[in-house]
């Protein structure tokens, strides 16, 4: 695959302890085409090393080393994770020559296999637009199991990325085109933002969510003195559907937390609010598959970023298994 880099073993570095006491310690690099089916429950890691589509939509590139800045992070957590449970960097889906809409494509397609193969996908990017390749991944899978079954989407973020891709599809439109796939195959969008900011999408973007029947919690109301209340429209989502992607956009945090994302804020969430929802989501047995967008290490402060998302991903391996 033109689109696919193997693992980079030297990026998986730290305290060493010889007795799997950290992350670095307990992945296994592994391409993907030697993945197989585990006996043992399975996390495999893979980076969407691209931000053309964040460059398409006037943001701030540099997202495209964001996956290799988590995985170097993470790396030099400590590892709680049983000994029945394996953990894979399986390398990264990049972006040739500016060709976003191949690397999606790529991103769909290992996506599906890894599922296939029955393990637990986390991608980590690298723009938004990954989304777009991400969801046609686990619908694939999900439909060649010929069953009938329902995906809602739910997306901490202070944008919709709804835009319409009339003149080119990038990071802020990947929900739009779901949107639109899904009407014309009769299926249902099923999608709840969380976190979303009024001075972060104009008033045409809000009547896009309106139209396509979007559930979403605004800013001033995700936050955690309201978790009951954001849990109980959390529940019901869920409710209505068979499987559950999660997507985390870093910039949907404040910038005071995510300084080094392509679209800084400081009036976006805190780490908290998203760690008590997320473990609602998992507690609902329904999460398939997840990833975590947009770290830029360009502007990134003090590795601050990099640690959130890292520390992020570290609660969410140890909540799933």
């Amino acid at each position: 695959m033109k689109q696919y880099i193997n693992p980079n073993a030297a990026i998986w570095h730290g305290r060493v302890s010889n007795k799997y006491l950290y992350l670095h310690e307990k992945v296994r690099c592994a391409p993907l085409s030697e993945i197989s089916e585990p006996a043992k429950k399975s996390i495999a890691l893979l980076g969407y090393a691209c931000d053309e589509g964040v460059k398409r939509n006037q943001g701030r590139v540099g997202a495209v080393k964001g996956p290799e800045a988590i995985k170097n992070s993470l790396g030099k957590f400590p590892n709680h994770l049983a000994n029945t449970v394996l953990l894979h960097d399986v390398g990264a889906i990049v972006c040739e020559d500016g060709d976003m809409e191949a690397a999606q494509e790529a991103l769909s397609k290992a996506v599906s296999t890894l599922l296939e193969k029955k393990q637990f996908p986390i991608i980590l990017g690298g723009g938004h637009d990954m989304a777009y390749g991400h969801y046609h991944g686990i619908k694939n899978y999900l439909d060649s199991k010929k069953e009938e079954q329902t995906i809602g989407i739910i997306n901490f973020d202070a944008h919709f990325d709804l835009r319409q891709n009339t003149h080119n599809n990038n990071s802020g439109t990947p929900f739009y085109q779901i949107a639109i796939e899904s009407k014309r195959e009769n299926n249902i969008f099923n999608y709840l933002c969380l976190g979303i900011r009024k001075d972060a999408n104009d008033r045409t973007l809000f009547q896009t969510a309106k139209e396509l029947d979007v559930k979403y919690v605004l800013s001033d109301t995700f936050q955690i003195q309201y978790l009951d209340e954001i849990n109980t429209w959390i529940d019901a989502f869920i409710k209505n559907v068979d499987k559950v992607y999660v997507t985390i956009d870093l910039d949907g945090f404040s910038s005071a937390y995510a300084p080094g994302v392509s679209a800084p804020s400081p009036m976006g969430f805190t780490p908290q609010i998203v760690v008590e929802c997320l473990k609602t989501i998992i507690g609902s047995g329904k999460l398939i598959s997840m990833d975590i967008a947009e770290m830029n290490p360009k502007f990134d402060i003090d590795g601050q970023t990099t640690k959130l998302a890292a520390s992020l991903l570290h609660h969410i391996i140890h909540t799933i298994y």
